[in-house]
Parts: structure tokens; sequence; C-alpha cells
């Protein structure tokens, strides 16, 4: 009996080693296609096709840079287009970014922030004494807000000529122990858990914003900026095959005409919001359509400029994008066609004239005025 039952323990003790080896063989493979899925994942999201690119020679292929901008793409997708002051803006909070040691997130997250409160503009403020005197891209009005991270000298957060420095607004907004504010207002390190947090939320800790779900539209351009920005290569031309651009034939095969309307549409980037304006960079959504069409020589109506148009279901660079249904062939927003799903429109007071997706507003139709 004894020998039976000690051969009953050894088989137990060879059942139970047989089930921990296949324990241990089944966490090795699960670690292993982990691991293989992490290299995957990081491969799509490192390996994006994501580049810079100069305006180049041609200037009857009217891209998106035609005046001088820096064209950020993804996979040959144009996501925005940087004017060198913009350009300069970003650069600071990444090196901003890299002199405080900010990890990779929090520094997309700052440029998510400087989209949304300015469009990687200094904005003055005519309710700032003295903010006006100082060099800026335009101006705002939302109460003392004022820089790129719109930030209000009321608050606490610095004086008027330390927040029309970006270098200040990026160090102001990071915060952390070596911050201006020293807690107060808080940063972005300051907050705590802030690594842990979706990137629109960690923005909207610092900056309290009445409109918090904005920030997050902003993080696939934000990490595109971010990704051709930290290093300081050169870009290539956007003419260059190795720019990416899948579009440039497209582009380069338009009339005349639509290439004339895509140049003076990007002669109007970066131009302020301006309920019923239509002076040059100082315009409502409609006042930036009509002056663009006026320059090709079209004169538009001041509204509802769709109605001397035809509704088109393929659209193409140049044409008008409406949105934001009012009711029967009425709309609420005006802007210009980019190709790609992007559309170049004076989009709200908060950003101003830029190049943002269509899907930002909803109701979408296309009406073509050039070819009728």
């Amino acid at each position: 009996m004894a020998a039976l039952a000690a051969i009953a323990v050894l088989a137990r003790r060879r059942a139970l080693l047989k089930s921990a080896s296949a324990v241990v063989a089944a966490a090795i493979l699960c670690g292993l296609m982990a691991f293989v899925g992490g290299v995957a994942v990081l491969a799509g999201t490192t390996g994006e096709r994501v580049v810079a690119c100069a305006p180049g020679s041609d200037t009857r292929a009217a891209t998106a840079g035609a005046t001088g901008g820096l064209e950020i793409r993804n996979a040959g997708k144009l996501l925005y287009v940087l004017t060198p002051r913009q350009e300069g803006v970003a650069r600071a909070y990444i090196s901003v970014g890299k002199q405080l040691h900010v990890p990779r997130s929090g520094q997309i997250i700052a440029i998510m922030m400087a989209l949304q409160e300015s469009g990687l503009r200094m904005l003055a403020n005519p309710g700032v004494p003295g903010s006006l005197d100082l060099p800026n891209d335009g101006s705002g009005t939302d109460h003392d807000s004022i820089g790129s991270a719109q930030q209000r000298p009321a608050a606490g957060w610095g004086t008027v000529p330390e927040l029309m420095d970006a270098s200040y607004n990026a160090r102001a907004f990071y915060g952390g122990p070596t911050g201006p504010n020293h807690g107060s207002p808080r940063g972005l390190l300051d907050v705590p858990g802030w690594q842990a947090m979706d990137k629109g939320p960690a923005a909207q800790a610092v900056q309290v914003s009445a409109f918090p779900e904005l920030y997050a539209q902003w993080e696939p351009t934000a990490t595109a900026i971010f990704a051709v920005l930290e290093t300081d290569t050169a870009p290539a031309s956007c003419l260059s095959p190795t720019a990416g651009n899948q579009n440039g034939g497209q582009v380069r095969n338009l009339s005349q005409l639509r290439q004339d309307i895509l140049r003076f549409t990007q002669e109007g980037l970066g131009g302020k919001y301006v309920w019923g304006g239509t002076a040059f960079k100082a315009w409502d959504c409609s006042g930036y359509v009509q002056w663009i069409y006026r320059q090709a020589g079209i004169e538009l109506p001041r509204v509802e400029q769709w109605r001397v148009g035809a509704r088109t279901d393929n659209p193409q660079p140049g044409d008008l994008v409406v949105q934001n249904p009012q009711g029967p062939d009425n709309w609420g927003h005006v802007g210009i066609y980019a190709g790609d799903g992007m559309m170049w429109s004076a989009l709200n007071p908060a950003v101003g004239t830029l190049l943002h997706p269509v899907s930002w507003n909803s109701g979408t139709a296309y009406y073509n005025l050039l070819e009728r």
C-alpha cells in the first residue's frame, strides 16, 4: 500500500510539473505575442510616413505651402500648414519641453493646447494694455487672455511682456518645480497623474477651458507636428516624391483658375476671425471665401455664396464646402475644399483661419462655382 501511495504521489507531482510547464510555455508565448504586437503597434505609430515639406519652385503646383508655409503630411495626407511664425511657436514648446525633460506625450499635449487656444499664434488683446505694442500675430478678445496659450495676467500667469513670449508660455504651461508660477496657477507637471490621462483632459486640467472637449481634436495634428519638428532635419520639397505627397499629380492637373484659388487661399492662413469682417486676415468664414474668389477675378455674394454654384458629389480642390445646416439650402459655415478630406476656413475666433478636417463640422455639402 505504501508503494502504491508513493507511486500516486509521484504521478501527481509529474502532472503538476507538466501543468506548470504548460502554463510557463503559454506565458512565454503570450509574452512573445504581446512583444510582437507591441512591435507592430510601435511600428504603426513611429513608422508613419509623417513628413514636413517646403514648397517647391513650381508655383503652378499651388500646393498648400505655396506662400512659404511648412506642410505637415502623414502618409501623403495634408494635416496642417505651419507659417514660419507658427513653426517658431511650436518649436518653442518642444525646446522648453526638452529642457525640462517633459515626456513626449507632454510636449504633444502642449502643442494640442496651443493649436486650440491660438492656432500656434502669439495673440495680443485690445483689452490688455501694452500687448498690442509687442510683436504679435493678431489679437483675441477672450477676457484678458494673451499669447500662444491664452494665459491671463489677472489670473497670475505672468506679466504682459512675459505672456507675449512663446518660451515663457511654454514654461508656464509645463509648470513643475522650476515653473515660473510655482504651482499656482498649476502647469501640466503640477497635475497629479497627468501621464495616465487622455491628452485632451490633461490639457484641460491646466487650461480650465469653457470648451474642454475641443483639445482632443488636435491630437493627430499635434502628434505629426511634434514628429517633424523634434529633429532639425531639413524638409524635402513638396514636389519631391520623398515628401509623401500623394496628391501632387491631382494638384498639378488642376485648371489654372483652381490653382489660383488655392494660391490665394494660402495667403489667408493665420488670419483672425472677425464676425462680419471682410478685410484681409480680419474676416468671417464667408468674408474669407469672398476675398479668395475676388483675387481670382470672381465676385461672389457676401453670404450664401453656394447659390451661384452647382452642388457636386465629386468635389475638387477649390470648390466650396458648406456645413452646419440651418434649413433647406442654407448652411452656417463655408470654406474651400483642399482635397484629402481637408478644408480651409475661417473657423472661429479661437483658432482663426486654418486648414482642418472637413469632419470637424457636420452636414457637409460641396458646390462647384468654377465650371458650370
